[in-house]
C-alpha cells in the first residue's frame, strides 16, 4: 500500500485523484485550505488549513505528518486569474507566482525527507505554460507562474535523481472545475484517471518530462 499527499485536495481534480488511489487501496493524505463535504466524505485522511504560499503553514503541515513517510507528493494547489495586455493587475500576476510557482516549491522542499526512497513527485502544471505551443498570448500571470514551476519541477528531477525520486509535470487537459467555470472537455474523474496513469508510468529514465494527460510528451 502506497501512501500519497494531495494539496489541493478539496475539489475538483484533486478530489478526484483522491477518491481514486483510495479505491485502489492507498492511504491517502488530503492536504487543502479549507475541506468540502465531498472531501470529508471519502473517509481519507484531511489536513486543512495549508496555504502554499505561508513557510509557518508548510511546517504544521509538516508536523501533522509525525514520522509518516510518502510514496507520491502531488502539488495540485493552484490559482489562476485572466490578465490582458490591457489589464495586467500585477497583485494578481505575483499572486498565482505565490501560489502556482514558489508555493509548490515549499511544500516539496519542506517534505524532502519524507519522500521514501523512490518516490514519485508529480506537478500539475498547464499546456498553457509551453513557451512552443503559445499561440493565443494573453493569461501573463498564469502561463508565467507555470513556466516557472516547470523549471522548478525539471530543476527537482535532477537535484533528486540520486535518490531514485522521479518527477512528473502534467497538463490535466481542459477539466470542467470551478478554477474554468465548468468548461471544458474533461471531468475531473477523467482527468485524474489520465494523470495516475502518467505517474504510475513515471520511471527515473522519463524523470523531468513534461506530459499531456493522454500521454503525449508536450513542447517546452
Amino acid at each position: 500500500m502506497a501512501t500519497a499527499l494531495i494539496t489541493g485536495a478539496n475539489r475538483g481534480i484533486g478530489l478526484a485523484l483522491c477518491r481514486l488511489l483510495l479505491a485502489r487501496g492507498d492511504q491517502v493524505i488530503a492536504a487543502c485550505r479549507s475541506s468540502s463535504p465531498e472531501l470529508d466524505g471519502l473517509g481519507v485522511e484531511v489536513v486543512t488549513g495549508l496555504d502554499v504560499t505561508s513557510d509557518d503553514s508548510v511546517a504544521a503541515l509538516v508536523r501533522r505528518l509525525g514520522k509518516t513517510q510518502l510514496d507520491l507528493l502531488v502539488n495540485n494547489a493552484g490559482l489562476m486569474t485572466h490578465e490582458s495586455l490591457d489589464d495586467l493587475d500585477f497583485d494578481r500576476i505575483r499572486r498565482q507566482l505565490e501560489i502556482n510557482s514558489l508555493g509548490p516549491l515549499r511544500v516539496t522542499a519542506a517534505l524532502l525527507d519524507r519522500l521514501r526512497l523512490g518516490a514519485k513527485l508529480a506537478f500539475i502544471t498547464s499546456r498553457m505554460s509551453s513557451i512552443g505551443d503559445n499561440t493565443s498570448g494573453g493569461d501573463y500571470g498564469y502561463r508565467m507562474s507555470k513556466v516557472a514551476l516547470n523549471m522548478a519541477a525539471v530543476s527537482l528531477a535532477r537535484d533528486l535523481s540520486a535518490r531514485q525520486v522521479a518527477v512528473a509535470v502534467l497538463h490535466p487537459g481542459w477539466v470542467r472545475t470551478r478554477m474554468t467555470d465548468s468548461q471544458g472537455q474533461l471531468n475531473p474523474d477523467e482527468s485524474a484517471a489520465g494523470l495516475l496513469a502518467r505517474i504510475d508510468a513515471l520511471t527515473m529514465e522519463t524523470s523531468g518530462g513534461f506530459w499531456h494527460v493522454t500521454g503525449e510528451r508536450l513542447p517546452w
